[in-house]
């Protein structure tokens, strides 16, 4: 009932004026987050994922409630951890780069003029890109001696496929939470469904707890030398536009679609194979700690909903 009520709270304020009184909705310790909060947040989400229009928008207002919520939260923790919220301009001039070549704009000036459209401006941007970054970098610092991999196996599957046709994946994500074996089901059921009602992008935004849920699970092109034996197996017989049963991790269920494949005739650079694919299961195995850590810290926190 509180959560329909917030929702609810949230439409009304939506449905008004421009000019709108700002009112607090949540309390994080020393932190508030508005209803502006909250409006700057869906701005900021629609931006990154145009797909987001298709939806009911309640069902945004609830995405961009839980993400600013999580923002908030990191931001406490980054201010425990580091001197100031800041990264080296070079750092957050690459990140602004990969962020706006993935939405087809081939400059810094483009994006400004496209974020213009959104009502949002390029230093709001940058400070959601900085607390991202150094949230990323806080849980390296923290479990990079928990990361376990067993680079002699990975280099030996690269071999293996050194010389003979190689295969690329374009893979998107969801990584949802169960709390039994028994659940998994239903909830992959549940995802599944949405899937076919809203896609895949928008159901990364709805049930993903990975990053890639503000970019609608996108991760790109990756080899298939770069994916563990498990991931290889259940995208191995995928067409097009399909997706895998769930894939169990260690504090979580994966699913990926397949959105292409291309075929490679070349002599691969082994080395190079081999940095990428270890650091897509540093990624991985990071990406799971990130949200240990951050339900740890949530569930510590003076947290007023």
């Amino acid at each position: 009932m509180k959560n329909y009520l917030l929702i609810f709270f949230l439409c009304l304020i939506f449905n008004k004026a421009l000019s709108i009184e700002t009112k607090i909705i949540h309390q994080i310790q020393n932190e508030i987050i508005t209803n502006v909060d909250i409006k700057n947040e869906f701005k900021y989400l629609l931006s990154l994922n145009n797909s987001l229009k298709k939806i009911e928008k309640e069902k945004i207002l609830t995405i961009s409630n839980e993400s600013i919520i999580r923002e908030k939260i990191k931001k406490i923790e980054i201010s425990k951890n580091f001197k100031e919220i800041k990264i080296n301009d070079e750092y957050l001039n690459l990140l602004l780069k990969n962020t706006y070549l993935r939405l087809n704009l081939q400059s810094l000036k483009e994006y400004e003029l496209y974020l213009k459209d959104y009502d949002l401006n390029l230093e709001e941007v940058k400070k959601k890109i900085t607390i991202d970054a150094l949230w990323n970098e806080l849980i390296i610092q923290k479990y990079k001696s928990k990361v376990t991999i067993n680079e002699a196996k990975i280099k030996k599957e690269i071999l293996k496929n050194s010389k003979i046709q190689l295969k690329e994946y374009q893979l998107a994500e969801i990584i949802f939470e169960v709390s039994n074996k028994e659940e998994i089901k239903k909830k992959y059921n549940e995802v599944a469904k949405s899937i076919n009602e809203i896609g895949f992008e928008n159901s990364a935004a709805t049930y993903s707890f990975s990053e890639s849920s503000k970019i609608g699970g996108d991760i790109g092109w990756i080899n298939e030398n770069s994916l563990n034996n498990n991931i290889r197996k259940n995208i191995k017989n995928l067409e097009i536009g399909e997706i895998t049963k769930p894939i169990i991790l260690s504090n979580g269920i994966l699913v990926l679609k397949l959105i292409n494949t291309k075929n490679l005739e070349t002599t691969i650079d082994v080395e190079s194979e081999l940095k990428k694919a270890i650091n897509y299961e540093r990624n991985r195995q990071l990406n799971q700690y990130s949200k240990i850590y951050y339900n740890k810290i949530k569930k510590n926190l003076d947290f007023n909903e």
